[in-house]
């Protein structure tokens, strides 16, 4: 892991507001924080929650202790967020700081992905990458693909296969030149836009690649 930064305690809100800054111009995104007051504190907690989710159960790394990019990813069995492993992570004041209706929206929208997750990796060890992206003025230099190295070399060394989901078919065709195979589409209710989840086979692991579904979208709070 030479290539990237270990991320500490006190980098954590650098890091959400990083990633918030990633996917500040992601129409997903503008619409689940649509309507929403203090949007930019509440996009920074937001991602912010993962970082420390994985900090505690997996690894979080930065392209450098400048915190151009940042990446982290959790194992399979613990890739549920559940109230529990919340609390103990810190992730819990994190996700509290963007209120309970923000909170209920967000588990509204991307609740179907964990259901999905379950489908697709049922007995299957695996590791989840919950968060990746590059800050805008450090993009186009490779950054990104650093830190999906980082993840596949955890990947290889562990004998366990990588689980992502991106919301553009860019980063679709980034992932498929890194190995990574698309198992379902999805569209994610209440905002209409699509997700596709995607995995990356370690050693002789074979993928199987489902048909395109679309989840019907459902009233949000």
């Amino acid at each position: 892991m030479n290539e990237v930064y270990e991320l500490r305690v006190d980098d954590i809100p650098r890091a959400g507001a990083v990633l918030a800054a990633a996917f500040a111009d992601d129409p997903l995104w503008e619409r689940v924080f649509s309507g929403e007051s203090e949007v930019a504190e509440k996009r920074r907690v937001f991602f912010e929650t993962p970082v420390r989710y994985c900090r505690r159960y997996g690894k979080a790394f930065a392209t450098s202790s400048d915190l151009e990019g940042v990446v982290a990813w959790v194992p399979g069995e613990r890739a549920t967020m559940t109230f529990w492993r919340m609390l103990r992570s810190g992730a819990l004041l994190s996700g509290m700081r963007m209120g309970a209706a923000m909170a209920r929206k967000t588990m509204a929208v991307f609740g179907p992905l964990a259901a999905d997750r379950r489908d697709a990796m049922k007995g299957r060890r695996f590791i989840h990458v919950q968060a990746l992206g590059v800050q805008p003025e450090s993009q186009g230099r490779g950054l990104g693909s650093r830190l999906v190295r980082a993840a596949i070399r955890e990947s290889e060394a562990s004998g366990l296969a990588l689980y992502v989901e991106t919301e553009t078919e860019a980063n679709v065709e980034m992932y498929r030149r890194f190995g990574f195979h698309v198992v379902k589409r999805i569209v994610l209710p209440g905002v209409g836009l699509p997700m596709w989840e995607m995995v990356r086979p370690a050693g002789s692991e074979t993928v199987a690649i489902a048909d395109t579904h679309r989840l019907q979208p459902v009233s949000g709070p």
